[in-house]
């Protein structure tokens, strides 16, 4: 099951994961969250991570501390 999150206009967001490739080779790791379940979908926020909500009411995933 996916993670989910419920912003405050009531709008349901799903935590997704994306490995990719830059442009100068190295490789990084994309979080985002998406309206509908798709592939790469995660089913808990990454260790070391917080979802909190931008002013526009969209999830964002944050480093902790």
């Amino acid at each position: 099951m996916a993670y989910a999150f419920e912003n405050s206009k009531g709008n349901t967001y799903y935590l997704h994961k994306k490995d990719t490739t830059l442009k100068n080779g190295r490789k990084q790791t994309i979080y985002f969250f998406a309206r509908e379940v798709k592939d790469g979908s995660l089913d808990r926020v990454p260790e070391g991570y917080e979802v909190s909500e931008s002013r526009n009411g969209l999830p964002v995933l944050k480093k902790s501390g």
